[in-house]
């Protein structure tokens, strides 16, 4: 009985064991699913990319209604926060909206949030910044009318003023207008990026209703419109055609009526038009024409209407629901500039920034020819508070100096009647081989690079259009010699685009100089770029995709050396977007091991400092100001053996693995000193520059009786020098 009792208990045991064994392994098995599909939390020293960009453009939108900003110029800003947001917009939520349309869940690598998590997100923080924009408006709207502007409807018109816009309307605007209304036979009209459209309910004697639209812009009739009896006081176009619209449709009622506005999504794929049986340049013109065509991604409102009527323009529009915005503001803010040109011509003090213009640099004398003054020494040029002139006058010396045998270069982005293609067409026509790197992917810029592109060709100039997989967004120029001693080269890097305009209204810095063995490295770059390759190993600059991003991490690393040695460790960066995890993660890890790391991250940053464990020494702060932080600027190391770099790329996955991009090292001590001290300046500015603290906000720095605005500062000095360059000159 004993053996029988221990056979059954061992088969019950044995029974049990199977069954806690299946039921690990369901347990298991249920795990790892959760790990696929769970959401795990974002560590507190992150912050998603979207939901930082849109932190600063509400920076942006606080300079419009910052009371230390000459009211004109913040005009300016809530123009310019209106733009960014459309950009945005078609760029980014056109993206996540694409990505949620794959076959797999998508999740970003700092807050692991889907892509339908972030689009939620994006558009609650719309909605707030939207409230805020409506409070600025009408602050800014508030303090025009003591300087003599005033933006009016009808509700504030009397009779007589009523019947002359009227007879405006009839005689300047309707006869311009193309009324559409939707029907089998004339189906929902297509509505184009960014245009503003009347739209309106009607309903017929019988009780049938339709919907109507009008386009509004028209560059016929002009879209700020003088009331007559009253001097400086104006109405939109869109208003009074919305107004006037029951005047388009005589045989029905107008139960609602809005002006609407939509924003298409931008986000074309470049990359499929790789084909060898396809012309490149005629397959992007091609994939251009599809993006005017794109779903909108967002659709705003002036007024509100039924949500029947919602839901219709919804579904003719392809607009998701929740896209729909209810604007108290005009749809588009480029009116201000017309409000701006009416200022200026009443001639009132303290509207507008004290006027500055960018200052020939004292390091080069405009008189001697350059080339020979470039041989002596390296220069800097630092926009917009000093000329770009020298750079082009430097193309021009070299189209036309004998010893010059090539000008290389890489385009991005340029000027209307751009003087830097006027160079390089004259340099071809003066026999020397020009080769030209012209990006047709730059981003709503392409129709343009595509013009230049032929405008080069038809020159003589060798065009290539990059690299298959990878942009090229590089600032890079490169001008050879055949001396006595051999092959000579001139070498320019910058931080900004060869573009004359942004010149005068972006921060940038570009290095010209003739050390060879940059200038040998920046002619193995273009050799490369011409075979469809990139650059494998470098010593003195640092060029991605290949020898950046491993280069940055490995300065880094040598900090955290030196701090484990028991020295001191430093880290300087200036960007304008900090995305990529790789250098994040490298940065958090020298931040624990107390390297010091300083960041002025103007747009974009994902990485949350002085956080306890992670972050505690990195400081990090955004410059917004009168013009656009756009140079970077990489440091390493304490004074003693410090490197320093200028470079084109931004701390983002994009620029460090995925275009080609460079940085060049600044060997000349005194230049060196003069990057050091602007960006200690920069570091120290409390006037324009905002903390980002350990919750993710951003804050002002403090509130002295005098501050700093680093800006002004530097075109101070930039004055200041041209001004002792003049006397010295003179004497």
């Amino acid at each position: 009985m004993a053996w029988n009792r221990w056979i059954q208990w061992l088969i019950d045991h044995l029974e049990k064991l199977k069954k806690e064994e299946t039921t690990i392994g369901d347990m298991n098995q249920m795990k790892q699913e959760e790990k696929k599909t769970k959401k795990t939390a974002a560590p507190t020293y992150m912050m998603n990319r979207e939901l930082s960009w849109l932190k600063f453009n509400e920076r942006v939108l606080n300079e419009a209604g910052n009371p230390r900003v000459p009211l004109a110029e913040r005009l300016t800003f809530a123009s310019i926060y209106q733009s960014n947001l459309d950009e945005f917009y078609r760029v980014r939520v056109g993206t996540l909206m694409d990505q949620m349309e794959a076959s797999e869940v998508i999740r970003e690598n700092k807050t692991n949030m889907t892509s339908e998590e972030q689009v939620k997100a994006i558009i609650k923080a719309t909605r707030e910044l939207d409230h805020k924009k409506e409070i600025i408006y009408e602050q800014l709207m508030g303090e025009l009318e003591p300087k003599g502007i005033r933006l009016i409807n009808f509700n504030k018109l009397s009779a007589e003023e009523g019947k002359l816009l009227e007879t405006y309307f009839d005689h300047q605007i309707a006869p311009y207008l193309s009324a559409n209304i939707v029907s089998k036979q004339q189906p929902f009209p297509f509505l184009n990026n960014k245009d503003i459209y009347a739209v309106a309910l009607l309903e017929t004697k019988g009780g049938k209703t339709k919907t109507a639209i009008i386009p509004c812009s028209n560059n016929v009739f002009r879209r700020l419109i003088d009331i007559p009896t009253r001097k400086g006081t104006f109405m939109l176009s869109e208003e009074l055609i919305l107004h006037f619209l029951p005047k388009m449709f005589k045989n029905y009622e107008v139960k609602e009526k809005s002006l609407l506005r939509i924003t298409r999504n931008a986000d074309i794929d470049t990359e499929t038009i790789y084909d060898e049986d396809l012309d490149y340049r005629d397959a992007m013109e091609n994939l251009i024409k599809q993006r005017k065509r794109m779903n909108p991604v967002r659709m705003e409102l002036s007024r509100a209407l039924n949500k029947k009527m919602v839901r219709a323009l919804c579904k003719d529009l392809g607009v998701e629901k929740d896209h729909v915005f209810l604007s108290r503001v005009p749809l588009d803010m480029s009116f201000v500039f017309a409000i701006q040109s009416y200022l200026k011509d009443t001639d009132q003090e303290g509207l507008f920034y004290q006027r500055r213009t960018p200052r020939m640099t004292p390091r080069l004398d405009p008189n001697q020819r350059l080339i020979p003054q470039i041989m002596e020494k390296d220069v800097l040029l630092s926009y917009p508070f000093e000329s770009i002139k020298p750079f082009i006058n430097l193309l021009y010396e070299a189209a036309r100096d004998d010893s010059v045998v090539s000008i290389k270069m890489t385009l991005y982005r340029l000027a209307n009647k751009s003087q830097i293609v006027d160079a390089l067409v004259e340099a071809a026509e003066n026999g020397k081989e020009v080769v030209v790197l012209v990006e047709l992917r730059a981003r709503f810029d392409e129709e343009s690079n595509i013009s230049y592109s032929r405008i080069l060709e038809e020159a003589g100039c060798r065009v290539i259009y990059g690299l298959n997989g990878y942009k090229v967004h590089s600032k890079l120029c490169l001008i050879s010699r055949k001396t006595d001693e051999g092959i000579s080269y001139l070498t320019q890097i910058g931080t900004g685009n060869y573009n004359e305009k942004t010149a005068a209204l972006y921060t940038d810095l570009s290095l010209i100089t003739a050390n060879q063995k940059i200038g040998k490295e920046a002619a193995e770059v273009f050799a490369a770029l011409l075979r469809g390759e990139v650059v494998e190993e470098t010593n003195a600059l640092l060029v991605a995709p290949k020898c950046l991003q491993n280069k940055v991490l490995d300065m880094i690393d040598e900090e955290i050396a030196h701090v484990k040695n028991g020295e001191e460790g430093y880290v300087g960066v200036k960007i304008n977007s900090l995305t990529d995890k790789v250098i994040i993660d490298k940065l958090i890890e020298a931040s624990q091991a107390g390297v010091k790391i300083e960041m002025i991250v103007r747009g974009i940053c994902c990485l949350i400092p002085e956080v306890k464990g992670y972050t505690d020494n990195i400081k990090v702060i955004s410059i917004v100001g009168r013009f656009l932080e756009h140079s970077r600027i990489y440091r390493f190391g304490t004074k003693e053996r410090e490197k320093v770099y200028i470079a084109s790329a931004d701390f983002m996955t994009r620029n460090t693995v995925r275009r080609v991009e460079v940085a060049a090292p600044i060997l000349d001590e005194e230049i060196k000193k003069r990057i050091d001290w602007m960006f200690e300046t920069m570091m120290n500015d409390d006037e324009k520059g905002k903390a980002l603290t350990s919750k993710g906000t951003y804050e002002d720095r403090g509130s002295k009786a005098i501050t700093l605005n680093s800006q002004e500062m530097f075109y101070a000095v930039a004055y200041g020098d041209a001004e002792k360059e003049k006397t010295a000159t003179e004497k």
